[in-house]
């Protein structure tokens, strides 16, 4: 238990981190690359490239010195990193490293007000955020082990099949090449997988949602492959996926993980909000769903581009035909001369919930959104001005907070 004087010079941080966390940030991630550059290899470098990662860490020591008092609060993203760590194999050793250059890092950053006395402080409250990671992680390394068919770390996987889905994203099946069990997950979770990036000479992971329902003898990820933009590269490991990994290859997978996930327990409608190949785990979702033969009412919303990207449409569109349970209803920003409405799409334009308030707002449903930042943040918006209680909207990030395509 930290002490009132820890926890107040901690909090008292906050104001300078909120301003300056990302210069501090930068600073101990080049420092701690620069001392233990074998951690490149865990950390996505795209997002360190990019910057997102910084931010990211610098948001999170932010709220961490601001609710030092009650850190029970940050309980829903200690849950989503201590995932996102265990589908990396990150270690208790690893905070050891972590730890010696964060310090080191506040010291060099704040200099003389970092006092000595500061940097105790930090050092003690740092020992107890990585306490309870450790035992965390710890917790969900051993339930990952005993599950029938489960392992910690790394494990080769064979490609089984390979199928275009779009003009982007491609799906890869995954079967244990040691022929062993695939363990049971829950729909909408994801994997990590690792490949070799020649350009960096490293190993980089990504995560990838399970785009298909558990209890089968193989996993299926949807890669989108990632396009360079205006400032952006082209993305390493979803280029390599798409070009390079053909059947027969293997692949690194870590086990399932990810606290986004359907909550199965009731019988709750479920209405599964989706963005450009957010669309993923609500496909795991919804094929689980009716795997089951479950009665409930269950609505696919998903927006896209066009025609060309629109992935799974064909499957998606068949079960909507076959199950009167299941509606759908898809939106498309550009509609092409040969889109047929009800065929390809529904509406044209972005997602809007309002224009079709009485089939999404459903009396008692969970709901589900995935895709990119800014589509989450409107849908979100949309559902709470249409009256939808926050504790059934659950949501899951692509990018350094999440499980990034």
């Amino acid at each position: 238990m930290l002490s009132p004087q820890i926890r107040a010079l901690v909090k008292g941080t906050a104001p300078v981190l909120k301003t300056h966390g990302v210069a501090l940030t930068k600073h101990f991630y080049a420092r701690m690359f620069k001392h233990n550059p074998e951690l490149k290899h865990v950390f996505n470098q795209g997002h360190q490239a990019g910057g997102e990662q910084q931010q990211a860490l610098a948001g999170a020591v932010a709220a961490y010195a601001e609710h030092i008092d009650d850190p029970s609060v940050l309980m829903p993203v200690v849950t989503r990193i201590v995932h996102k760590h265990v589908s990396l194999g990150i270690r208790p050793e690893h905070y050891q490293i972590v730890g010696k250059h964060l310090l080191a890092s506040i010291s060099e950053v704040l200099g003389e007000a970092a006092t000595e006395e500061l940097v105790a402080a930090w050092a003690a409250a740092y020992g107890q955020l990585a306490d309870l990671l450790i035992a965390e992680e710890a917790r969900l390394y051993a339930e990952s082990a005993a599950k029938p068919g489960g392992w910690t770390g790394w494990r080769a996987f064979r490609v089984v099949g390979k199928q275009r889905e779009s003009a982007e994203i491609t799906s890869f099946y995954l079967a244990p090449a040691d022929g062993g069990e695939v363990p049971a997950y829950r729909p909408g979770q994801y994997v990590s997988v690792r490949v070799f990036v020649p350009e960096l000479g490293l190993m980089q992971p990504r995560q990838y949602s399970l785009s298909d329902a558990p209890g089968q003898d193989r996993l299926r990820i949807s890669v989108k492959r990632e396009a360079a933009g205006a400032d952006t590269p082209a993305g390493r490991v979803s280029n390599a996926l798409h070009d390079r990994l053909e059947e027969g290859g293997v692949l690194d997978v870590a086990p399932p993980q990810g606290d986004f996930h359907l909550r199965e327990e009731g019988s709750a409608p479920v209405v599964l909000l989706s963005g450009g190949v957010g669309l993923t785990p609500m496909v795991s979702i919804l094929n689980h769903l009716v795997g089951l033969n479950d009665e409930r009412q269950i609505r696919f919303v998903h927006g896209c581009r066009n025609n060309s990207v629109h992935a799974m449409r064909d499957h998606v569109n068949s079960i909507a035909a076959e199950r009167a349970n299941v509606r759908k209803a898809v939106f498309y920003e550009e509609v092409g001369h040969g889109d047929q409405p009800g065929r390809d799409y529904d509406y044209a334009g972005r997602v809007d919930l309002n224009a079709i308030r009485d089939e999404v707002i459903v009396p008692g449903a969970d709901y589900y959104l995935c895709g990119p930042a800014g589509f989450m943040r409107a849908q979100r918006e949309a559902l709470t001005g249409l009256g939808v209680p926050a504790d059934r909207i659950h949501a899951e990030a692509f990018g350094s907070g999440g499980a990034p395509a």
